[in-house]
C-alpha cells in the first residue's frame, strides 16, 4: 500500500506515483503535505534532496480546481534552473488540461504573455521576469490562493528579498503562503513574521542525513598544483557525472577551457549564458552527453540530476550552508555519493569553521607535504651527485698532482706508464670525442646524405626557378606596402644572385 494515501493524496494520484515508484514520504513531505490540506500557512527548513518540492506540490495539485481558468497558484524559485526543474515535476504528474507554465528570463517576453493569454493555473517563476509580466499586465495575482517562496535564504542571498515583497503585496491577503528554506536567516524570519498568518514550522535535521550519504575528502594542495590535483582525482576515482563548483563566472569558463583542451566532455554553466545554452547544457549532462559540468553556485542553485556520483569543490565555497548545497548535489534520494574539496594554505581557517559548523572531521589528503617531500629527495638527489662528481674531480686533481710531485722526484718512471695510467682515469668519464665521431655525428651525416638526396630528387627546373623570382619579387612588392617588418630587406642581392647563376647553369636544354 502506497503510505501517501495516509497523507490525504487522492487515490488516483497516489496510484500513479506508484506507478512512478514513489511510495514513501520523506519526513519533509509526511510533516508538511497535511498541513498545507489544513490551509495552514507553513515554514518549512529543510535542505536541497529532502523531496521538499513534492512536500508542497502534491497538495497544490490537488486543490487546484480545474474549471476555473485563472492563476490558482504561484511558485517563485530563486533561479531559472529550479523553476525549470519545478515544472518539469508539476508536468510529470498532471494531464493536458492542467495548464502549467513557467515564466523566467532568457525567453521571449512576447511568447510568454501569449502562453499566459491562453490561461495557466499554475505559475513557476523567478523574480525579475514575474516583476516584468506582472508590470506589463499580463500577469493577475489578484485571485491566487497558494504562493510558495522556495530556497528564501537563496532568493536573499542574490539581493531579491526586495523583489519577492513587491510580488507578495500584489497578491490577496486570503492566500495560503509556505516558504522552504534551508537556512532561516533574520530577515528571511521577518519576511515571515510580516507576510505569514500564524504559520506552522517544520524543521527537519537532514543535513546530518544528507552527511551520512556522501564521502567527504579535503585535499590540501597550492593555486598552482591544484589543477592537476583534480586531473589526478578524475582518474583516481572515475566519475560517472560530476560538478565541479567555482566561485566566479571567470574561474568556472578557464576550467572549462583547460578541461576541454585535456580532452575531457566538460561544459560551463554561469550566470552569463543565454538561456537558451543553459539549457542545452542541462540537457547534455542530463543525459550524460558530457561528463563534467563546471558551474558557479548561483547557477547550480535547485539543480537535481540523477546519476551525479562526485562533487568537486574545486573552489572553497563562501560558508556552511553553500558547502551543504554544494555536495548535496550527489548523494540523493539514499544514494552514495562522493565530494573532494581542493584547499589551499589561505583556505584551512574557512575549512575548519565549515568542519566545526557541521561537528564533523573531514578526512585529508596532504599534497604540499609529498610535494616538499619529493622536491627534498630530488634535492637531496642533486646534492649526492654533486657531492659526487666534486670528490672525483678532487681525487683527479690530487691524482695528477700526486703523479707530477712522483715524477719530479722519479725521473725513473716511463713514459709509457704514465700514459696507461692516464687512459685508465679517462674510460672512468666518457670521452665527447670519442662519442661524437661514433654516434651524433654518424647520424648527422646520415640526415646530411638523405637531405642531399631529397634536394637532388626534388631540385626545380628553370621554369619553376624563375617563377619563384617572380613570386618572391612579388612578396617584396607586397612587403614594401605593407611594411610588417622594417628590418626584413626580402634575399641580398648576393643570394638572389647566387640563385639565378645557378638555375641559369642547370637549365634544362628544349
Amino acid at each position: 500500500m502506497n503510505k501517501f494515501t495516509k497523507l490525504g493524496l487522492s487515490e488516483e494520484l497516489t496510484e500513479y506515483l506508484t506507478e512512478l515508484g514513489i511510495n514513501e514520504p520523506t519526513p519533509i513531505q509526511e510533516k508538511a503535505i497535511p498541513i498545507v490540506f489544513e490551509g495552514k500557512d507553513l515554514i518549512g527548513q529543510a535542505q536541497t534532496g529532502t523531496g521538499k518540492t513534492f512536500a508542497f506540490l502534491f497538495p497544490i495539485l490537488e486543490k487546484i480546481n480545474l474549471e476555473l481558468p485563472h492563476t490558482q497558484a504561484l511558485i517563485v524559485a530563486p533561479t531559472r534552473e529550479l523553476a525549470i526543474q519545478i515544472t518539469a515535476e508539476a508536468r510529470r504528474i498532471v494531464s493536458e488540461d492542467f495548464g502549467v507554465l513557467a515564466v523566467y528570463g532568457g525567453q521571449d517576453v512576447d511568447q510568454q504573455a501569449r502562453k499566459l493569454k491562453g490561461g495557466a493555473h499554475l505559475i513557476i517563476a523567478t523574480p525579475g521576469r514575474l516583476l516584468d509580466h506582472l508590470r506589463r499586465g499580463t500577469i493577475n495575482l489578484e485571485k491566487i490562493d497558494f504562493l510558495v517562496l522556495d530556497e528564501a535564504d537563496q532568493m536573499l542571498h542574490i539581493g531579491f528579498l526586495h523583489e519577492v515583497e513587491d510580488i507578495i503585496n500584489q497578491t490577496p491577503q486570503s492566500r495560503q503562503t509556505l516558504l522552504f528554506s534551508a537556512t532561516m536567516p533574520e530577515q528571511i524570519q521577518s519576511l515571515a513574521k510580516r507576510y505569514m498568518k500564524k504559520p506552522e514550522i517544520i524543521r527537519i535535521k537532514a543535513k546530518r542525513i544528507t552527511l551520512d550519504e556522501i564521502e567527504q575528502v579535503v585535499i590540501e594542495t597550492t593555486d598552482r598544483g591544484k589543477l592537476n590535483a583534480l586531473l589526478n582525482q578524475f582518474k583516481e576515482t572515475q566519475p560517472y557525472l560530476a560538478i565541479i563548483f567555482c566561485r566566479t563566472k571567470r574561474r568556472a569558463n578557464k576550467l572549462n577551457e583547460q578541461l576541454k583542451g585535456k580532452g575531457l566532455l566538460s561544459e560551463e554553466l554561469h550566470g552569463d549564458l543565454t538561456q537558451g545554452k543553459r539549457e542545452k547544457v542541462m540537457k547534455l549532462f542530463r543525459e550524460a552527453k558530457i561528463q563534467y559540468l563546471v558551474a558557479t553556485d548561483v547557477a547550480a542553485r535547485g539543480i537535481d540530476v540523477e546519476g551525479v556520483t562526485h562533487v568537486f569543490n574545486y573552489d572553497i565555497p563562501q560558508d556552511t550552508e553553500s558547502y551543504v548545497h554544494r555536495i548535496g548535489r550527489t548523494g540523493r534520494a539514499g544514494e552514495t555519493g562522493i565530494a573532494i574539496t581542493f584547499v589551499t594554505s589561505k583556505d584551512f581557517q574557512e575549512m575548519r569553521m565549515i568542519e566545526k559548523e557541521l561537528n564533523l572531521t573531514i578526512k585529508r589528503i596532504n599534497l604540499v607535504e609529498k610535494e616538499d617531500s619529493r622536491e627534498s629527495r630530488d634535492r637531496d638527489s642533486k646534492d649526492s651527485r654533486d657531492s659526487r662528481d666534486s670528490r672525483d674531480s678532487k681525487g683527479t686533481r690530487d691524482s695528477r698532482d700526486s703523479r707530477g710531485s712522483r715524477e719530479s722526484r722519479d725521473t725513473g718512471v716511463s713514459r709509457d706508464s704514465r700514459d696507461s695510467r692516464g687512459s685508465i682515469l679517462r674510460s672512468d668519464r666518457p670521452n665527447r670525442d670519442l662519442k661524437t665521431s661514433n654516434g651524433p655525428r654518424s647520424q648527422r651525416e646520415s640526415h646530411q646524405e638523405q637531405r642531399s638526396q631529397y634536394a637532388d630528387k626534388n631540385r626545380p627546373s628553370s621554369g619553376d626557378s624563375k617563377q619563384r623570382n617572380r613570386n618572391e619579387s612579388s612578396k617584396r612588392q607586397t612587403f614594401s606596402k605593407t611594411g610588417p617588418n622594417k628590418d626584413w630587406r626580402g634575399p641580398q642581392k648576393d643570394q638572389r644572385n647566387s640563385r639565378n647563376k645557378t638555375a641559369n647553369t642547370k637549365r634544362t636544354p628544349r
